[in-house]
């Protein structure tokens, strides 16, 4: 994936030849992987989209994949929350004024509240959720922020922390919603993926087969699922019986894996991840949605907490409308009335679905269909349109949860796998850190723990995550080239 990647694009800039990278897919992409159905339509792993806070990362996709309208779609974020039947601009907690009237006002008064609680408190709120109710108020909170959030990490508010805020959630001027809503004013700019580009082609996968490609091959081996790490003799065990050892390792494998492993179940247990389940569907038709590219639902009318306009992203997304295909149902759940293949033109919808043991269990038998049930209810299909494909993945490990006792175990185990058996772990789920697991994030985590290998230079975004999103600021200092 885009760590190991990273990490592996840094060695081999620095002319380090000494490097092997293991994979247990068939190609390079990691959860940033994109699939391809039967039918030709693309589906990633969840929203994926490419915006930066690195100079080294731009310059590295731009080497891979090329540069300017030939390689990359450029969008502008338009994205909504679905709710009461209409279209709230994102983010919610600035757009009130789209609200009824007695919602604005419920929301207002729950500002105000909050506005005065926070001023008047001695300590920071212990949790995610005393942080909603002291920033956003109590109105917010139950219309958007307790509900929406629980569909996207299937565990309460109140057993999450707050550290990993940051730029992934907008806090709410009180001034300007206010004024927002006197002047019946819409805001939608926040947030650093207000504008992004997507390759135009071959979906969010594409680029990291790209950046593998420039690699030399004889260093990637793929297909190698390790099965057990033996820390002591620093040997990694595959699936497929070979061994490999190891001077020093840069695993992106799953940190409460790796604990469990090496004997530290108890640190593991402490950890806390979500499953996600994507479902792409294929449609036979002209794009309804017009520019929409994202869309959060927070009601219990679908089971999906988030929908991607995914064939606007890229031309090439779909099928192409001279390719004839099958019915396969209708929205409604009805048998199409021809089994006849026809000709396009088409588009699709990606639908990210969570899924926890303890807190949100999933009907597996039933999830498609309940999700495209949804779509019907909140007005993303008609019910006569044609289905021609439909696409699950589960993901067992979807989304690390920032729980309460996460940074205790973090602060904890890193220093531990690092110091004691010579392991970097890191990425996504290595490192457990949702705020910087972004690609851009994942891949410097990579970089910079090749550096620290090489150099021992400090590893700023595991270190210092809101410094390294503060502002929407870019990092300039390192540079990636090919030479």
């Amino acid at each position: 994936g885009p760590t190991g990647l990273g990490a592996a694009t840094r060695f081999n800039q620095l002319h380090h030849d000494d490097w092997l990278l293991v994979d247990m897919a068939e190609e390079a992409g990691g959860l940033a992987c994109t699939d391809i159905t039967p039918e030709g339509f693309l589906f990633d792993m969840g929203g994926h989209v490419i915006f930066s806070h690195y100079n080294y990362f731009d310059e590295l996709l731009d080497a891979a994949v090329g540069t300017g309208p030939e390689h990359w779609a450029v969008h502008e974020r338009v994205s909504y929350v679905w709710m009461k039947n209409r279209f709230v601009p994102y983010p919610f907690q600035n757009n009130i004024c789209s609200l009824p009237q007695e919602d604005q006002i419920d929301c207002i008064n729950g500002l105000i509240d909050a506005k005065v609680s926070n001023a008047t408190a001695s300590s920071p709120p212990a949790n995610f959720d005393e942080w909603i109710l002291r920033v956003m108020g109590k109105g917010i909170a139950d219309m958007f922020m307790r509900p929406y959030n629980f569909k996207v990490w299937a565990i309460p508010t109140h057993l999450m922390q707050c550290s990993w805020l940051g730029e992934r959630v907008a806090t709410a001027n009180v001034a300007r919603v206010v004024e927002n809503v006197i002047r019946n004013r819409e805001e939608s700019g926040w947030g650093p993926n207000a504008v992004f580009r997507f390759p135009q082609e071959g979906g969010t996968g594409a680029i990291w087969k790209k950046v593998a490609a420039m690699l030399p091959q004889e260093k990637l081996r793929f297909n190698h699922k390790v099965t057990n790490i033996d820390a002591e003799n620093k040997t990694l065990h595959f699936e497929n019986g070979d061994r490999i050892r190891y001077n020093k390792l840069v695993s992106t494998l799953p940190l409460d894996m790796t604990l469990t492993w090496l004997g530290k179940e108890a640190l593991a247990s402490r950890l806390t991840f979500s499953s996600s389940h994507i479902i792409g569907i294929g449609i036979r038709g002209v794009n309804p949605h017009d520019t929409k590219c994202w869309l959060y639902y927070p009601e219990d009318d679908c089971p999906f907490y988030r929908c991607t306009v995914f064939s606007h992203y890229a031309d090439k997304n779909v099928p192409a409308a001279d390719v004839s295909l099958p019915t396969l149902q209708m929205s409604n759940g009805d048998a199409p009335s021809s089994s006849e293949s026809k000709p396009g033109p088409y588009w699709s919808l990606m639908f990210e679905v969570s899924e926890s043991a303890e807190h949100k269990p999933v009907d597996m038998a039933t999830l498609v269909q309940d999700t495209i049930a949804g779509a019907i209810n909140t007005e993303l299909l008609r019910p006569t349109d044609e289905i021609v494909s439909i696409y699950h993945r589960r993901l067992h490990h979807g989304y690390p949860t920032p729980c309460l006792k996460r940074d205790g175990v973090l602060a904890e185990a890193l220093p531990l796998l690092k110091s004691k058996y010579d392991i970097w772990s890191r990425g996504r789920f290595g490192s457990y850190k949702y705020e910087v697991g972004n690609q851009d994030h994942s891949c410097m985590l990579g970089v910079e723990a090749a550096d620290n290998i090489m150099f021992g230079t400090k590893e700023f975004t595991l270190f210092y995550p809101s410094l390294t999103n503060e502002g929407g600021k870019k990092n300039v200092d390192l540079k990636f080239s090919r030479s």
